[in-house]
Formats: structure tokens, C-alpha cells, sequence
């Protein structure tokens, strides 16, 4: 079973690995959105995203860099 919009912790560190040159405090949401859209192993609905669950995986993924 794949990964959802609220495991903020396990799509930060997926997107650490797979983007590791990407700076997450650059990133725009509609950026963001798209690659944990494009993560291998997530499986939720597009729309069950709001800007607060971008927002969370944002701070998630530079707190992952640290």
C-alpha cells in the first residue's frame, strides 16, 4: 500500500532522496505537488491536497535537509 497526502514525514524523506539537489525553501507549491505526485509508492487522490498539507511537507523537507 502506497503513501498518502498526510504522511508529511515519509514524503519529505522520499523527496530528499529523490531530488537532493532541489532546495525545498525554493520550491513553489505547484512544484511541490507535482513531485510527490511523481513519487513512486505515493497513492492518493490529487485533490485531497491543500496548501496547509503543502505546507507541512515543505517544513517536513527542510527539516530533512538539516
Amino acid at each position: 500500500m502506497g503513501f498518502k497526502w498526510i504522511d508529511v514525514q515519509e514524503i519529505a524523506i522520499e523527496l530528499d532522496e529523490a531530488y537532493p539537489d532541489t532546495d525545498p525553501m525554493r520550491i513553489s507549491f505547484p512544484d511541490l505537488y507535482q513531485k510527490v505526485m511523481d513519487l513512486p509508492g505515493f497513492d492518493d487522490h490529487p485533490s485531497h491536497c491543500g496548501e496547509k498539507i503543502l505546507e507541512a511537507i515543505q517544513m517536513a523537507w527542510i527539516d530533512e535537509k538539516d
